[in-house]
């Protein structure tokens, strides 16, 4: 099995697909900083099992399965604090 395309893949989304997701995520109103937050965690756990995966490193899926985790969890959190406050 040839693991030249896994590694082409988690190249392209760092390329072409993080660097956009951290730009919308740093700029403008609080809910696209919020898509922006959860583009780039989706992004990057798809670029960690594409580089588990194109390492030959099965072991290594640990990481994005935890990351996705705490990548959800901190999401409700920030969506928590944007909420409208009822004083």
């Amino acid at each position: 099995m040839s693991t030249v395309p896994w590694l082409v893949a988690s190249g392209v989304l760092l390329v072409g697909g993080i660097g956009p997701a951290l730009l919308l995520s740093s700029r403008g109103t609080a809910a696209h900083r919020l898509v922006g937050m959860q583009l780039v965690g989706s992004l990057l756990i798809f670029v960690l099992i594409s580089l588990s995966l194109g390492l030959g490193r099965p072991d290594y899926l640990i990481v994005p399965l935890v990351a996705v985790l705490l990548s959800f969890a901190g999401i409700l959190v920030f969506t928590r604090l944007l909420g409208v406050r009822d004083d």
